[in-house]
Order: structure tokens, then C-alpha cells, then sequence
């Protein structure tokens, strides 16, 4: 990874997985500065033809080299707790799905805390 002044977001605001939506957003703008964003929208091309030209087989190489780019961001914008929980992930959309999913489930819990019902007019 290039020497991005923007790093210094994801130091400081680790995903600790109550934080998905502000991680999210934090890493949405760091890639945004590498310029590897799209890895986060796109599904990672998985094969590659004998017969393809040289361009697929540049832009293929280059994807797959952004994807881990892209990974290792977002396991270095973890706390280690939670970081040992994604390290052998190696997608980032399963990554960024069971941050989703725990986030989620946190939040269901949350939402179902005696303590914050006794709060409710």
C-alpha cells in the first residue's frame, strides 16, 4: 500500500464490532483515496481463460492484487479480537458480509436489553 495520510482514520477507529456502519464508511474512504474501491462492490473474477488476451489477463491480475490490497485494509482497520475472528476469510465480500451479519446480531441484542426497555416512555 501506497503511504496514505488517510490511514491514520482507520488507527484511530477500528472496527470492534458494535461500529460496521462508521468502519464502513471509513474504509469507503480510504480505498477511495487508493483508488481500489470498486473491490467492495464487484464479486472477485475467480478463473481465467487460456485463450484470454493479454488485457483480461492485466486487469485480472491487477483485481486480484487490489482484492488482497483491499482485505488487508480492512483486517489492519480491526481491533485483534476482532481481527483473529476475519483473518482466514479470504473474500472481502464474505468479510464485509459477517461484519454485517455480527453488527446485526448485535444490534438484536440490543435491541432486546431489558435495561434499554425500562428506558422507553
Amino acid at each position: 500500500m501506497s503511504k496514505n495520510p488517510l490511514t491514520v482514520i482507520l488507527d484511530n477507529n477500528k472496527f470492534n464490532g458494535t461500529n460496521f456502519t462508521d468502519s464502513l464508511r471509513n474504509l469507503r474512504i480510504v480505498l477511495d483515496y487508493e483508488n481500489p474501491r470498486y473491490i467492495m462492490d464487484k464479486p472477485l473474477p475467480q478463473t481465467l481463460l487460456d485463450r484470454s488476451s493479454s488485457e483480461e489477463r492485466e486487469t485480472f491480475e491487477k483485481w486480484h492484487a487490489d482484492h488482497r490490497k483491499v482485505r488487508n485494509i480492512i483486517l489492519a482497520s480491526m481491533s485483534n479480537d476482532v481481527q483473529k475472528q476475519y483473518d482466514r476469510l479470504d473474500d472481502v465480500a464474505s468479510i464485509l458480509q459477517r461484519m454485517k451479519e455480527f453488527m446485526r446480531f448485535q444490534t438484536g441484542i440490543l435491541g432486546m436489553s431489558p435495561l434499554k426497555s425500562s428506558f422507553e416512555p
